[in-house]
Order: C-alpha cells, then structure tokens, then sequence
C-alpha cells in the first residue's frame, strides 16, 4: 500500500481550491527545507489548523520542487490557492513574518499533487489521536500501522472508490501514473533538464520553458518524455519548424530560417550538434518517437 502523509493547511487555502474544484494543486511551503517523506502516487492529506482538527482533502504527490514564487505563479496561477502572484507573496511574506518585500525573489518549497479531491464538510476525517497539537508541518502514515490502517480505510469510504486507490497501488508498482497537468509538466521538465535549455545551455530560470514536442493540442501529453527545456527564443523556433532534434538527439536548424527572415546566424551555430543537456534518467529522456514525429509533421527543413 502508499504510504500518506498528512499536511497542514489553513481554511482559506482549501476553500479557495475546493471552490474552483482545481485537480492539479501546489500546495506550497514557505521555507526551503526539502520535502522527502513520500515517493511518488503516494498520497498527501489536508489537515485544517487546530480548532479544525479534520482531514479534508487530498492529492497524489507527483514531486517536490524549490522554486522561486513568479515561476511557482506562472506555472500553477490560481492552483497556488490564490488569485494573484501578489497575494501569493503577501501570504508567504506573512508566514515569514515580513513587514516589507524583499528585494530578490523569494524561493518557495512546491509540493506538487495531481488528482485532488475536496470532501464536504459532513465527510471530514477527525485527524488521528497521535497527531499532535504541536506538529507544525505534517506527519507521515505507513498503512501498516493501525492509525495508518484506519485512516487508509476512512479516506476509501469517503471517496467511495477503491478503484482510486487500488490505481494508486497499481501506480506505485510502475505500470502507470498519474496524468501530470500544465504546471507539474512545466516543472517536471525544467527539473529534469537540471534547470538548462537543452539546446544552448542556458541556465537563466525566467527565460527556460518547457517545450512539449508533440503539442497538446495534437494528442501529446504532459509528460517529461515529452518534453524538451528550451531557450525560450528557440522554443518559439521549436514550435515553428525551424529547428528540430532528430530521434539520435542531434539538433537539425532549417535552411528556411534564412530564407523566410534573412538571418539565422545565432541558430545556425547549433546546427549539427548534439544536444548539451538531456536528463538523468532513462525514463524522462525525451522519446524516440515523439522526437521522429516533430521531424515528420513539424519541421519545415
């Protein structure tokens, strides 16, 4: 079985999400100190502040990021649980007890969850005895021990599926996940890419985008293989045409470039070169297929 992990949360935050409904959700911390306690599809609980000493609600985890708060905005917006890149700094400003913004930006601790479910008030869970007052963050549940056990179950009676979590079992054992959303796509790629455009090796965070190589609206999903951290001039170029990455990872510039605009020079230097930066693991390399789909029904070389 996952294991979970109960989170705290405040009131405001979970209403604003359950009120949109929003199915990919950051829920964010204020201070930089890494998440570890859960792999990923495991599963991660809201509980209120005490008074409300109830679980209501939760996600599956896709992946711990520290980014700073406009890329956390840009890539989630009001799955943040705020209307605003303003009031998403004045709510971390306050947990961090400032009186005044800062001058650089501020880095946020982002735990990334996907499929996230709301319960009504009449469904919430009260929080296990051993959860204490004085945890400030959260705590860890095996579903092996009995408070664990129970509160496995509770959830499935709330959510009245056991297909959920017998997916998320089935996850946990590699055969599939979870659909990533706009926003763990984003960050998922940027991490995987070590935070440089695979092309140029760019490492500036503000002008790094992640590039799907078969586009969504084409039937191309959000995951990592399908994606490529670019420069964000190049992926502007990416998403035209006028550069491709063939299936051996060699970067392909067309002739076109030249010859529709009458320049290129900048690009035309990456020509023929294999790509600089490409990911760690095996499994979020960008795919073979994808990579010969963009040559076939993209490029215009």
């Amino acid at each position: 079985m996952m294991r979970m992990y109960v989170g705290l949360t405040d009131h405001d935050w979970f209403e604003y999400l359950k009120e949109r409904q929003c199915k990919e959700v950051n829920f964010w911390k204020p201070s930089e100190q890494k998440f570890t306690a859960l792999a990923e599809n495991d599963l991660f609980l809201f509980k209120l502040h005490h008074p409300r000493n109830y679980i209501v609600g939760g996600g599956f985890f896709v992946k711990y990021s520290l980014l700073p708060t406009n890329l956390a905005w840009d890539a989630f917006g009001e799955e943040n649980g705020r209307s605003s890149l303003s009031e998403l700094n004045k709510a971390i400003m306050n947990y961090k007890r400032l009186d005044t913004k800062p001058r650089e930006q501020m880095q946020i601790g982002c735990i990334i969850l996907t499929d996230v479910f709301y319960f009504n008030e009449s469904e919430w869970i009260p929080a296990p005895d051993n959860f204490s007052k004085n945890i400030v963050s959260g705590k860890g549940y095996s579903p092996d021990s009995a408070e664990g056990a129970a509160l496995y179950q509770q959830i499935n009676e709330r959510l009245q599926i056991r297909r959920v979590l017998a997916y998320g079992d089935r996850y946990r054992e590699g055969m599939t996940k979870h659909r990533l959303g706009q926003g763990a796509f984003r960050v998922a790629v940027t991490d995987a890419y070590h935070r440089r455009c695979a092309i140029s090796g760019e490492k500036t965070l503000p002008v790094l985008q992640a590039a799907h190589i078969i586009p969504y609206s084409q039937g191309g999903q959000h995951s990592v293989d399908n994606g490529i951290l670019l420069r964000s001039d190049i992926h502007t170029l990416y998403d035209q045409g006028y550069i491709t990455i063939d299936p051996q990872l060699r970067v392909d510039v067309s002739p076109r470039l030249h010859e529709d605009f009458g320049n290129g020079r900048d690009y035309y230097k990456f020509h023929g070169t294999k790509l600089l930066v490409t990911p760690e693991l095996l499994q979020d390399m960008p795919s073979r297929e994808a990579l010969a789909w963009h040559n076939e029904h993209v490029f215009v070389g």
